[in-house]
């Protein structure tokens, strides 16, 4: 079914995801790296359809929150088979996760010590802060001087003697980089600081390296190598193991598996020539891909309805009322009329996630394309829904 196609089924703007791509990045991932768990970041796109397919080729689940973890239980992954990885969250939110059966992963030594005395004698997992960081924008840093997750390694002796204080046994050690992460050797140094301070802990059951691992969004850049990534990172982590043969290592990938599968597709609603710019307007906006006006994010845009129209340099815009509400400025497209369809690539990764109902418009409904034709997995919202 061609885009135009789909818009007249579905309606516009529309998330369109690839179930066939989405399978293969699962099998690619687990290729690589076949003997360690491979946990999908959910945050990255909690679709409870593509949860099931994840879940159907082996993946198990990154959470950040209740919600995620209440999700991935409902789509079916086992409780042993979640990690929760909270920042700042209540010790009501601990006790619901720890009630659903999933070990929690502290994000601090405040939160090691509520953690404690409300739980004693338990196990936990304690987040490190490596002291690297690495990612495609500074607010997506999550490791280093400047970040607010984790425990500083220096401070690891602090978790120890309030570990001991409580009866605490931390039986898992985690940490997360950033996101975006293309360079495999950024990652590999990154293991090695772990698996140092890792040898300070005996009672480790699993040592939990996060992720980030990027894609290519843009046409000069080349998706993180997982099959490099492997060869490299398997036969550090299997000497590692001749020490502790009891420990599991974790990956958490969320960015790589699921962002080339999304499209989002979005009509052209005007086109203004204004004195510096041609600024072509959409159907949609900030509001559902945040990406590019939050980070200043490429994305690939194609015109899907008239590709072979000359091209000229165009600022693709959406419907929302910001200044900053833009897909790209001054990019060199087949120049759009009005009612052509575009397609925003690689936009299966915190597009929907982190859409909004900003201005009051409703978001966008989401397709899957399967072996069977297109389907929809999540309805359009409609005005009656947010006036309600």
């Amino acid at each position: 079914m061609s885009p135009a196609d789909m818009i007249a089924r579905f309606g516009s703007p529309l998330y369109v995801y690839d179930e066939a791509l989405l399978r293969d990045r699962c099998r690619r991932l687990i290729n690589a790296l076949p003997s360690h768990a491979l946990l999908y970041a959910m945050k990255a796109n909690s679709n409870a359809a593509l949860l099931e397919v994840i879940r159907g080729e082996g993946l198990g689940i990154d959470a950040v929150s209740i919600g995620e973890v209440m999700l991935a239980r409902k789509v079916g992954f086992a409780a042993d088979r979640i990690s929760y990885n909270g920042n700042n969250v209540t010790d009501n939110e601990m006790r619901a996760v720890l009630d659903l059966g999933v070990g929690v992963t502290v994000d601090s030594l405040s939160q090691l010590e509520r953690y404690g005395r409300l739980f004693p004698g338990t196990d936990v997992g304690v987040r490190l802060n490596p002291d690297v960081g690495d990612g495609h924008h500074d607010h997506v840093i999550t490791g280093g001087p400047d970040a607010k997750f984790g425990i500083d390694h220096e401070d690891m002796e602090g978790a120890h003697s309030i570990a001991k204080h409580h009866g605490l046994t931390i039986c898992g050690l985690q940490q997360h980089i950033g996101s975006g992460i293309l360079d495999v050797n950024t990652f590999i140094g990154a293991m090695e600081a772990m698996l140092t301070v890792a040898d300070r802990f005996p009672e480790l059951r699993f040592v939990d390296f996060g992720g980030g691992f990027g894609i290519g969004y843009q046409p000069d850049e080349d998706d993180f190598d997982v099959a490099a990534f492997g060869v490299q990172a398997n036969p550090l982590l299997e000497r590692f193991r001749a020490k502790e043969p009891d420990v599991t290592f974790r990956f958490e990938p969320g960015r790589w598996v699921v962002a080339p599968c999304g499209t989002l597709y979005v009509t052209v609603t005007s086109i203004k020539r204004g004195k510096r710019h041609t600024f072509v307007g959409t159907d949609s906006g900030f509001n559902h891909l945040l990406r590019p006006a939050l980070y200043g994010s490429w994305h690939t845009i194609e015109n899907v309805s008239r590709p072979d129209a000359p091209v000229e340099p165009v600022s693709v815009v959406g419907n929302v009322c910001e200044s900053g509400d833009l897909f790209c400025r001054d990019r060199a497209l087949p120049t759009p009329e009005e009612g052509d369809v575009l397609a925003i690539r690689d936009a299966g990764a915190y597009g929907w996630s982190m859409a909004s109902c900003y201005n009051l418009r409703p978001r966008p409904a989401e397709v899957m394309l399967s072996p069977d034709g297109p389907r929809i997995i999540r309805e359009r919202e409609s005005t009656e829904d947010l006036t309600r």
